[in-house]
C-alpha cells in the first residue's frame, strides 16, 4: 500500500449518522466473515428461535432468550475486540499479559454461554417434559 493511499483513509470522527452505520455494518460483516465462534453463536441463536416458535413459548420467555442471545453475542464481540487489540500491540510473539487478557476475555464469553444454556434449559426442558407426558 502506498503512503498516499494510507493517508487518505478516515481518521476523524464520522460526520454523519449514515457514515457511522456504514462502519458498524462493516464491523458486523467482519465478525461474520472472520470470527468462527460468532457464526456458531448466530446459528445456535437461529435454531433456538426456531425451537421457540415451534414450541410457542411465552413473551417473558422470549425476553429471557433474547437477553441470553445478546449476552453471548455481545461478549463475543468484546472478546474479538480484545484479541485484535492485543495482537496489534504484541504482534506475533508470546507475552504473558497478552495471554492473560485473551484468556479473561474468552472466560467472559464462556460465562455468557453458560448463562444462555441455563436460560434455554429453564425454558425448553419443561416444554420437552410436557410433550413427553
Amino acid at each position: 500500500m502506498a503512503l498516499k493511499d494510507k493517508d487518505s483513509r478516515q481518521i476523524d470522527k464520522n460526520k454523519t449518522f449514515f457514515q457511522s452505520v456504514g462502519h458498524a455494518l462493516e464491523g458486523i460483516k467482519r465478525l461474520i466473515l472472520e470470527e468462527r465462534n460468532f457464526r456458531f453463536d448466530l446459528i445456535i441463536a437461529f435454531l433456538t428461535l426456531c425451537l421457540g416458535v415451534i414450541l410457542h413459548i411465552r413473551i417473558n420467555e422470549w425476553l429471557w432468550l433474547f437477553a441470553a442471545f445478546f449476552s453471548v453475542i455481545g461478549s463475543e464481540v468484546l472478546n474479538s475486540i480484545i484479541e485484535n487489540v492485543v495482537d496489534l500491540i504484541v504482534g506475533h510473539h508470546f507475552d504473558l499479559l497478552a495471554k492473560r487478557a485473551k484468556d479473561i476475555a474468552a472466560g467472559g464469553v464462556l460465562m455468557s454461554a453458560l448463562f444462555a444454556i441455563i436460560i434455554g434449559s429453564l425454558i425448553f426442558i419443561p416444554r420437552f417434559i410436557e410433550l413427553l407426558s
